[in-house]
């Protein structure tokens, strides 16, 4: 599974940051990047979380 990010809706919240730091991370310049290529099957409810509470829909599982 990956995480998929739409970069036209990003606005760098930073919530995905905070329910799965070492997923996502927030560079000098606001800039989110997705640290993992593919999400450990133990780690997928965390995934989930950080979609489903990202503000701007920015976030999907595929």
């Amino acid at each position: 599974m990956k995480i998929i990010v739409d970069f036209d809706r990003c606005e760098a919240n930073g919530v995905c940051v905070g329910i799965a730091p070492d997923m996502f991370e927030l560079d000098d310049n606001d800039q989110l990047t997705v640290t993992v290529a593919e999400v450990d099957a133990d780690r997928v409810p965390d995934a989930e979380e950080a979609v489903a509470q990202c503000p701007k829909a920015a976030l999907r599982l595929a």
